[in-house]
């Protein structure tokens, strides 16, 4: 019996070193947040990303990077992560797959192997802050993201399996739904409307959204990306809105929200324009209280398709509506870090756990005298027989 007591206490005590740790997301609302944040695509910008989000008398911005299924070196990323610490900078990191091998017009479908390997390397990470911000995947409701085809239940059940496998490796990681092509049309699987997928999630995976910690928005101002600011349209910059009273009806929680792409084109709205129309969107419509970043889509092009969102000239300079978001007064953030603990603390006469092969199990148990520890459960930890 006394034994069996010893056991039951020393079992107690290894769970209050390991179940201890497990912690839980934070609301980064609960506590002063810089909502400004920028999309980058290189880890080379970090440093212009800072010197724009933290702008102003701000602090601890927002950065969002996709991470793709090949690009797993442990080097590069530790040192994004350390990087963002220093530049104070609060990592959003977005999974990717990578193009089709078979059809480079579209992103391969992700499979479940994807999100174990990708829990395994980002748990891997030491973080910059205690959330672990992680985007599922991207757009989805355009097929050519989804392997070519749209598809709400693939997806719904993808995002589940994530959330539990990401969460089994760390409570800490916050987990944020793809954000949606706020303007695709019904047309078959090649697009689907937002709302109408959103909804088929829910149908396909009852309770998806009381799952995930935040939904991501692509709140361009949308048709043409050439619409001004405001709250009404579905499909503008304040269709976040109409998400979030959407997603309310099939869940219990109130989501923050993560603006993850938006901007003006460049080639149809001129830069003066688009300078006060970020102002005014963040004063008229980014004003939302749940709204945790808003992040522009894009730093810097440098040339390309993506050049007429850039932020940046070709040449590096800043446009005029970069200009207009840097010279908003801005707040320090101040994000929950980390909670870094020992183990085991440092006694007199610590147990010394000898380092040697044993050749019979009477070794084994001679090794650890019964009178120190509890058998069974060190023995089993250990991987020894008892």
């Amino acid at each position: 019996m006394k034994k069996f007591i010893l056991s039951l206490f020393v079992y107690s005590l290894f769970l209050s070193f390991f179940i201890g740790q497990a912690q839980a997301v934070t609301n980064p609302l609960g506590a002063p947040n810089n909502k400004f944040g920028i999309h980058i695509l290189f880890d080379s910008e970090l440093p212009q990303a800072a010197q724009l989000v933290n702008s102003t008398n701000g602090d601890w911005g927002y950065v969002l990077i996709p991470i793709q299924a090949p690009d797993k070196n442990l080097q590069k990323w530790q040192t994004f992560m350390d990087k963002a610490k220093e530049l104070h900078l609060i990592p959003i990191l977005r999974l990717s797959t990578e193009g089709d091998y078979f059809n480079t017009s579209v992103w391969r479908k992700p499979k479940q192997e994807d999100i174990i390997d990708f829990a395994n390397f980002l748990n891997s990470l030491d973080w910059p802050t205690r959330n672990k911000y992680v985007i599922v995947f991207n757009e989805v409701n355009r097929g050519d993201e989804w392997g070519g085809n749209a598809n709400p239940k693939e997806y719904a059940e993808l995002l589940s399996f994530a959330t539990t496998v990401f969460k089994s490796k760390d409570q800490d990681f916050f987990i944020i739904g793809s954000g949606m092509d706020n303007a695709a049309p019904n047309q078959g699987t090649k697009y689907m409307n937002q709302y109408d997928y959103l909804k088929d999630m829910h149908d396909a995976v009852p309770g998806i959204f009381n799952q995930v910690d935040g939904f991501s928005s692509h709140s361009y101002p949308n048709p043409a990306f050439a619409q001004p600011p405001g709250k009404e349209s579905n499909m503008g910059t304040g269709s976040f809105i109409h998400e979030r009273e959407l997603i309310r009806t099939m869940s219990n929680k109130q989501l923050p929200i993560f603006i993850t792409e938006t901007g003006w084109d460049g080639e149809v709205i001129s830069d003066e324009k688009r300078a006060e129309y970020y102002k005014t969107a963040f004063e008229t419509v980014w004003n939302d209280p749940q709204i945790v970043t808003v992040m522009p889509f894009i730093l810097q092009a440098a040339g390309g398709p993506f050049q007429k969102f850039s932020l940046l000239n070709a040449d590096n300079s800043p446009t005029k509506q970069y200009e207009s978001i840097r010279d908003i007064q801005k707040v320090k953030g101040r994000p929950i870090f980390p909670q870094r603990t020992v183990l085991a603390a440092k006694t007199e006469n610590p147990l010394k756990l000898p380092i040697k092969t044993f050749r019979t199990a009477e070794e084994k148990k001679r090794a650890f005298p019964l009178s120190q520890v509890a058998p069974e459960i060190l023995f089993w930890m250990m991987g020894l027989d008892y």
